[in-house]
């Protein structure tokens, strides 16, 4: 993937994001209320981000355990089919960390060695900052839960939140035609 690319992707993200914030319609508001124990967003995001892993897993090297792989996979599998069963609460925000962690490094990878344009640090600093948000979501899920109700008490929280957002977006994807 390009730095142009990979710094253009994220500012779009956040400029759709950050705008569906800042419009403050009640049925955006209920569907991001709903998005932690959505059944619809658990079939999206911790599908998708276990059709990611598991492609990353059959494609390991023989450096990293790729003589294994067959069996990781199946162990792999087996543990996300049985968290729709056995695991259901907070999985969509389980997905969703997962699959910022693993556009993270897809992303990071883009950015890796080109020292040459420090505007790249743009892009780069937010993809730490939501790796933290990953990792901390990840294991206590229901903090996304309790945000998202704090950040509905007061509507112009959200707008707030929403317009920074954009505005950040609006950044990245300008600084991605700078490269």
């Amino acid at each position: 993937m390009s730095l142009t690319l990979a710094t253009l992707i994220p500012g779009l993200i956040l400029l759709v994001l950050g705008t569906l914030l800042a419009v403050g319609n009640s049925a955006i508001t209920a569907m991001f209320k709903a998005f932690p124990r959505s059944k619809a967003a658990t079939v999206v995001f911790f599908g998708g981000g276990a059709a990611w892993f598991l492609f990353r897993v059959w494609n390991l090297s023989p450096a990293d355990f790729g003589e294994y792989r067959n069996l990781l996979f199946i162990g792999f599998a087996a543990v996300a089919v049985l968290s729709f069963k056995l695991v259901p609460d907070f999985l969509a925000v389980r997905g969703l960390c997962v699959l910022v962690l693993l556009g993270a490094s897809t992303l990071l990878e883009a950015a890796y060695g080109e020292y040459a344009h420090p505007q790249r640090l743009f892009m780069v600093s937010l993809v730490y900052l939501f790796i933290a948000a990953a990792i901390y979501l990840g294991g206590a899920p229901y903090r996304m839960r309790d945000f998202l109700d704090w950040l509905y008490r007061a509507p112009a929280r959200a707008r707030a939140l929403g317009a920074a957002l954009a505005v950040y977006g609006i950044l990245l994807a300008g600084v991605s035609f700078s490269y």
